[in-house]
């Protein structure tokens, strides 16, 4: 029996429930909020589709009562407050800082061998307070962004190519931040075929640029930040890691000397399976990816100085 929680019936979590539920990804499934109800509600209009679409996993909702979530095998963090218009991810550090800790400690009392998959903002600082604070091994802390990253970039690459974005493949590495992210132009492929082949450097240059604004452009029209994409995101982390799928997708992970950095959580291609990040591939860098790399982990660190007062 496969067990999944996602803490925070918010839009990002409730759409990663929902993902988890109609694609059957587990056996069980529990979605816990601090307000009263709203976990309750999401989850009786989730379960309403059972019919409907063929779904065969239990869910539960609960309000703040961490021992339902008892023997959970993954756990999904996206509680916290959402971006708004003109807010960056770092500014939300302060309030996500205390929830994310709270929340780590809640359900690790009842699921000490659970993968822990962190999607809260600022999400790498967030991953790298889990392994602060938790104790937990590095393999069992992921943090999702890279998944959502990469994700924005085959899509912006599929339109710039008129293709399936199916058929497109793309990584995102770095952090999770509108200007510390790199979209690997050189590694992308169309059905195989480097698109660097198929599409001139200005078009190349602006799918990276979009790719970047991605969620600041999301949360620009919408009012808020997106959710359908990083549900879905999480979701496919957690399928990787419950069916031990030997995927690789880009993650938040600690780094210990891989890509020239040491003692942050950043993103960089994990293969993913039922130890949760079971190795970080390493992927040759020219000297112009590595010193953006490295401007992206500096500015990842600064943001992590501001958890002084969480650890």
């Amino acid at each position: 029996m496969s067990k999944v929680t996602v803490v925070g019936a918010g839009n990002v979590g409730a759409t990663c429930a929902n993902v988890l539920v109609t694609n059957n990804v587990a056996d069980e499934v529990v979605l816990i909020d601090i307000k009263q109800g709203l976990a309750e509600g999401k989850t009786m209009d989730i379960m309403q589709t059972a019919n409907l679409l063929n779904i065969n996993t239990r869910m539960v909702g609960v309000t703040n009562d961490y021992e339902m979530t008892k023997g959970s095998d993954v756990v999904v963090i996206t509680s916290g407050i959402p971006r708004k218009p003109g807010m960056t991810r770092e500014e939300l550090i302060g309030v996500n800082a205390g929830i994310v800790k709270s929340v780590t400690d809640s359900v690790l009392k009842y699921s000490p061998d659970a993968v822990i998959v962190c999607v809260s903002n600022p999400m790498d600082t967030m991953t790298y307070l889990i392994h602060k604070t938790s104790g937990l091994p590095k393999n069992r802390i992921i943090g999702m962004g890279g998944a959502l990253d990469s994700s924005r970039f085959k899509y912006f690459l599929s339109l710039a190519l008129n293709a399936n974005p199916n058929e497109v493949e793309g990584m995102v590495i770095g952090g999770h931040g509108d200007t510390t992210m790199i979209p690997l132009t050189r590694y992308a492929t169309y059905r195989g075929v480097p698109v660097s082949q198929l599409l001139d450097k200005e078009t190349l240059d602006k799918v990276a640029a979009d790719t970047m604004v991605g969620g600041a452009t999301l949360t620009g029209l919408l009012g808020t930040s997106a959710w359908y994409a990083p549900g879905a995101a999480s979701a496919a982390v957690v399928a990787a890691v419950l069916h031990d799928q030997k995927r690789v997708i880009p993650c938040s992970a600690l780094v210990e000397g891989e890509y020239g950095e040491s003692d942050i959580c950043i993103g960089v291609p994990c293969l993913l399976g039922k130890n949760g990040i079971e190795k970080i591939i390493d992927v040759k860098l020219n000297d112009d990816d590595k010193a953006l790399f490295a401007k992206s982990a500096e500015a990842v660190r600064k943001t992590n100085g501001a958890l002084a007062a969480s650890l």
